[in-house]
C-alpha cells in the first residue's frame, strides 16, 4: 500500500493503492441525480496569447455577477455551459499578467470561438513604493489577514472532478465525477464535506501488468489542496523559518497587482519540504494562486513519507509530486476555485531489467456556489469517505450527454484519446 501520510509535510489525506491483480476493489455505490430538463447552452473555443497565439492554460471564464464559472484545460480549451440562454451576459476572462476581458454572450459562437488576452505590464515604481520589506514578511501577512480576505460563511459549492492514472504514456484508468461540497467558512476549523451527485470510470488493469494502482479517496485529495483552508498540510506561521523566500517578476490581474514570492526549503531541513511561487496581491495580500512541487531528491525520505507497505521485491519512490491550487475573488472574498495534482512513481521490480513509471493526475473545478443549502444536505454519513475509491466499472461513457448541463473541464487530448478508446471498447462488446 502506497499511503499518503497525514503529516505536516504533505497535503493529501487520501492514498494510493498498490495491490495484486487478484484482489477485489470495493464497490462504491454512487447515487445520480436527474438532470434539469431546461435547454442547455454551451460555448466552446480556447483562450490564446494575443502576441504568440500560444494557448493559455487554467484561465478562469465566470459569467458576471454570477457564481458559474469554468477554467481552459492545459491545452487552452473551455467548454461553457448555462441552464438557460443569457445572450446579454458577460463573460469575465482573466489570467495572471493579462488584462482581464469581458465578452458579451451574444457575441460568441456555439463553437471554435478564439479568445485573445493581451499582456499588461506595470510601472517598476508602484512595485517598489509598496512592497513589504522581505518576502518573508509578506507571506506571513497572508495568514495573519487570512479571516479578511476569504469566505467567512458556510457555502454550498458544485464542482468538476477528474483523476487519471498512466502506465508511461498509456491510460490505465479515468475517472470522473460531479460532487457537492459543503464547504466551511475559512474562519471555522471544521473540515469539508463532500458528497458524489454523478461519476463514471473505467480501468484498464493488463495496463498494470501485475499491479494495479488505484487512487483512494478521490475528490477529497484535490479538495485539501486548499492551502489556506488547511495549511497544516503546507505551510503554517510556525514553518516559515523552514523556508527561504525571495521575491520574483510581480504581474498584473484583474487590474491588480500581484507579488510572486519564490521558495524553497532551507538546505538544513533534512525532510522533504516544497519548493514553488506564491502570487499574492499586493492591496490586501490575499493568496491568489500556488504553484509549486515536493522536494523528492531524497528518494528514501521521500519514499518513507508515501510508502507504508509493498511487496518485498519492488521498490516504489516517487520521482516528481507537483501542486497547482487558484482562487477566485467574489464581492471582495476569496474561496478555492481550482487544484490539480500530479504523482509520478517509479516501480523498479528486482530482476526485471526496466522500471515502470505510473503518472497520477487529479484536478477539481468549482463551477457554482450557493449560500443556501443546495440539492443534497451534505451530512457525517452521506459524505465521501477518505478511504474510498471511485467505482471501477465502466458507467456513462456510452452516453455522450452524461454530464448534461454540469460544467465539466474540457478534456485534453490524451483525456480524450481514452475516452474514445472506451468508447470503441464499448461498441465491440
Amino acid at each position: 500500500m502506497i499511503n499518503y501520510r497525514y503529516t505536516k509535510y504533505h497535503i493529501f489525506r487520501g492514498s494510493l493503492l498498490l495491490l495484486l491483480m487478484f484482489l477485489i476493489q470495493p464497490y462504491l455505490g454512487l447515487k445520480v441525480y436527474a438532470q434539469d430538463t431546461q435547454k442547455i447552452v454551451e460555448y466552446k473555443g480556447t483562450v490564446v496569447d494575443a502576441q504568440t497565439g500560444d494557448a493559455l492554460p487554467f484561465v478562469n471564464l465566470e459569467i458576471a455577477g454570477t457564481n458559474i464559472a469554468t477554467v481552459t484545460n492545459s491545452e487552452g480549451n473551455f467548454s461553457l455551459k448555462l441552464d438557460e440562454a443569457m445572450p446579454n451576459a458577460k463573460v469575465a476572462i482573466t489570467y495572471p499578467g493579462y488584462k482581464k476581458l469581458l465578452v458579451i454572450l451574444k457575441d460568441l459562437a456555439k463553437t471554435n470561438n478564439e479568445i485573445a488576452l493581451s499582456a499588461q505590464r506595470f510601472e517598476l515604481d508602484e512595485v517598489s513604493i509598496s512592497r513589504p520589506k522581505d518576502a518573508y514578511t509578506l507571506v506571513a501577512k497572508v495568514f495573519s489577514n487570512r479571516n479578511q480576505n476569504y469566505l467567512d460563511t458556510e457555502t454550498y459549492m458544485t464542482a468538476f472532478y477528474r483523476e487519471a492514472i498512466n502506465k508511461r504514456n498509456r491510460s490505465a484508468s479515468l475517472a470522473e465525477a460531479v460532487v457537492a461540497i459543503k464547504k466551511r467558512p475559512y474562519t471555522n476549523a471544521g473540515s469539508d464535506l463532500v458528497g458524489v451527485y454523478k461519476a463514471r470510470k473505467s480501468t484498464n488493469y493488463n495496463r498494470l501488468d501485475t499491479l494495479a494502482i488505484k487512487l483512494q479517496g478521490g475528490p477529497l485529495n484535490a479538495l485539501y489542496a486548499d492551502l489556506i483552508k488547511y495549511p497544516e498540510y503546507f505551510m503554517t506561521p510556525a514553518t516559515l523559518s523552514n523556508y527561504d523566500f525571495s521575491f520574483g517578476e510581480p504581474l498584473i490581474n484583474d487590474s491588480k497587482m500581484v507579488y510572486v514570492v519564490n521558495f524553497k526549503q532551507k538546505e538544513n531541513i533534512l525532510d522533504p519540504l516544497y519548493y514553488g511561487k506564491l502570487y499574492i496581491e499586493a492591496e490586501t495580500f490575499a493568496l491568489t494562486n500556488a504553484i509549486y512541487n515536493m522536494n523528492v531528491e531524497n528518494r528514501k525520505r521521500a519514499s518513507e513519507l508515501f510508502v507504508k507497505k509493498k511487496p518485498n521485491r519492488v521498490k516504489v519512490y516517487p520521482s516528481e509530486i507537483s501542486y497547482r491550487v487558484d482562487y477566485r475573488n467574489t464581492d471582495g472574498k476569496w474561496y478555492y476555485s481550482y487544484s490539480n495534482v500530479q504523482l509520478e512513481f517509479v516501480v523498479n521490480w528486482k530482476r526485471k531489467l526496466f522500471n515502470n513509471k505510473y503518472r497520477i493526475k487529479s484536478e477539481m473545478l468549482i463551477t457554482d456556489w450557493e449560500e443556501e443549502l443546495g440539492a443534497q444536505n451534505i451530512t457525517n454519513k452521506t459524505k465521501f469517505k477518505s478511504n474510498t475509491i471511485l467505482a471501477d466499472e465502466v458507467s456513462g461513457f456510452r452516453d455522450p450527454d452524461f454530464w448534461g448541463s454540469y460544467n465539466v473541464i474540457e478534456p485534453e487530448k490524451s483525456i480524450q484519446q481514452a475516452i474514445d478508446k472506451i468508447q470503441r471498447q464499448i461498441r465491440r462488446e
